[in-house]
């Protein structure tokens, strides 16, 4: 008897209710509750660790991961001081993001590698310590030697990069389904939270101790509590546990096959390239849009330039104080709504995730638009626009890590956060500031040099994050298209219903029967 297959999990109407695949795809689901709730005691039952130690540690954890964010911005808040102090341009400026990004982004494929395989508790303190000894010595830099400073900052990558890779996996397997997704909420409004802390902090600490350097020694203090936050409250779980509802050995594949199996898993691949879109926009602004504000103020006689030899004006300090606290609050309020429309949402379209996505990038590009070329005419008008666009992007954050860690089986987690890092910061915020800078400079060459120049060269650049936020938002819509099938197949291998791909040994052609016949080298004897 012929039987016929069953409705594919990608086909429920684009924008319409899910369909019955979710329920009925195999009769083992029985074991999975409706609401996604763990039988029998929950997580705490099969982790070993109990709910409130959980929750304590997921507030380590972005404790920890608003010190990276601070350190990362504390740089451009105080950005014009390096300038002056140095006695650099806008390309320059750009690289200290650059460098820093480049290293980061190259490195956390090895922490991906290792944090799937090794003690994850160990690697982030191993990694903060490194972080905050290096941001330490970032501060004595003298000021011949800007190239040391570009050397301090790209090893700061070195100790953000096992942090960024590692933590989001804590955090899946201690909690699932609509929990999981609060508690990335909670982890990534250190994002913009941070982003706008490091602005504030860092404009803030150089006005009180009338010195830039004083502003990189912050994070370095509170590292050290974070790493006896982490030896004293973090307790590692078991890999995959709360999915798989046991603590049975997971099957470990190797790194080439993991990487293969990302590769053609499409709802990751198309979620990356949607979030780089998200990385090149936030890394743009996050450089420039406090020196692109002053400009403007330059440009129209609002304010009065800095005179030779004074490191900043209050101007300056202000728009930096400005833009931090738009970031603060656009992000504390993005990224809980994301994170709620989305489970909203999902009541009635299984592919919420990645549509709101896509309608917050598309929303966020007109309004950044609008900061852009309403920066002279209205002070305002332009913070208006940028809180409305931050807002917009700000709804991303936590949908796109809890995306990738529901279409990802658990033993491949943190190699899939290091690429979706890699990618994202590669085509993203690791060359959207110093390709900013360049295109400034090359916009103001060869003419008379003005205020009027400078802010409208750095005007002209800026708008290319716009079409990159447009950009993103279609890869966002495609990944709605593959979003049900993949997160299913991840859901059924974590549970042992699926079985994975074997690898494949390399063949070798040898003759059989009169013809050419590819067999695996291990079946051919010498």
């Amino acid at each position: 008897m012929v039987t016929r297959p069953g409705p594919r999990p990608d086909a429920a109407p684009f924008l319409s209710q899910a369909d019955s695949t979710e329920e009925a795809e195999v009769e083992a689901e029985g074991a999975l509750h409706p609401d996604g709730a763990q039988p029998e005691g929950g997580a705490p039952a099969i982790t070993g660790i109990s709910y409130g130690r959980s929750v304590m540690i997921v507030i380590v954890l972005c404790y920890i991961n608003l010190l990276n964010y601070m350190d990362r911005f504390t740089v451009a808040g105080v950005l014009p001081d390096i300038e002056s102090f140095f006695r650099i341009g806008d390309s320059s400026s750009g690289l200290l993001q650059t460098v820093f990004i480049c290293s980061y982004m190259v490195l956390a494929p090895i922490f991906g590698y290792l944090g799937d395989r090794y003690h994850r508790k160990c690697l982030l303190c191993l990694g903060i310590v490194f972080w905050s000894a290096v941001t330490l010595g970032s501060s004595f830099v003298p000021k011949e030697r800007f190239w040391l400073l570009l050397v301090t900052r790209g090893l700061v990558g070195v100790g953000e990069a096992s942090y960024s890779t590692i933590a989001p996996t804590i955090i899946a397997d201690l909690f699932v389904s609509d929990q999981r997704s609060r508690m990335l909420a909670l982890f990534y409004f250190a994002i913009p939270v941070g982003s706008g802390l490091g602005y504030i902090v860092g404009s803030k600490v150089k006005d009180l101790a009338d010195d830039w350097h004083w502003a990189l020694r912050v994070t370095p203090a509170l590292g050290v509590l974070a790493v006896v936050l982490l030896v004293t409250v973090l307790r590692e779980p078991p890999r995959g546990a709360v999915e798989r509802r046991c603590d049975s050995p997971l099957r470990y594949t190797s790194w080439a096959a993991d990487i293969r199996a990302l590769s053609r898993n499409r709802s990751f691949v198309l979620s990356s390239l949607g979030f780089t879109a998200v990385a090149f926009v936030t890394g743009s602004l996050a450089l420039w849009a406090p020196a692109f504000l002053y400009r403007s103020c330059l440009a129209t006689g609002r304010c009065q330039p800095c005179p030779d030899g004074d490191p900043c004006s209050s101007q300056e300090s202000l728009h930096s104080l400005i833009f931090g606290l738009i970031t603060c609050v656009t992000g504390f309020l993005g990224v809980g709504a994301g994170v709620e429309i989305s489970q909203r949402l999902r009541r009635t379209n299984p592919r919420a995730d990645p549509l709101v996505c896509a309608a917050s990038l598309l929303g966020s590009a007109p309004f950044l638009f609008l900061a852009l070329v309403c920066a002279r005419a209205s002070s305002a008008a332009t913070y208006g626009f940028i809180f409305a666009g931050e807002l917009l992007l700000s709804l991303n954050w936590a949908i796109v890590a809890d995306m990738l860690l529901y279409v990802v089986v658990p033993t491949r987690r943190s190699t899939a956060e290091a690429f979706q890092i890699l990618l994202s910061h590669l085509l993203g915020d690791a060359g959207s500031p110093y390709l900013i800078g360049v295109i400034s400079d090359r916009i103001r060459r060869g003419r008379p040099p003005s205020y009027l120049l400078e802010f409208h060269s750095l005007e002209y650049s800026l708008m290319l994050s716009t079409f990159a936020g447009v950009l993103g938002g279609g890869f966002f819509l495609a990944t709605a298209l593959f979003i049900q099938g993949d997160r299913r197949r991840a859901e059924l291998c974590a549970q042992g219903l699926l079985p994975e791909e074997p690898e494949t040994e390399d063949g070798i052609v040898v003759p059989q029967c009169g013809r050419s016949t590819k067999v695996p080298v291990s079946s051919v004897l010498i």
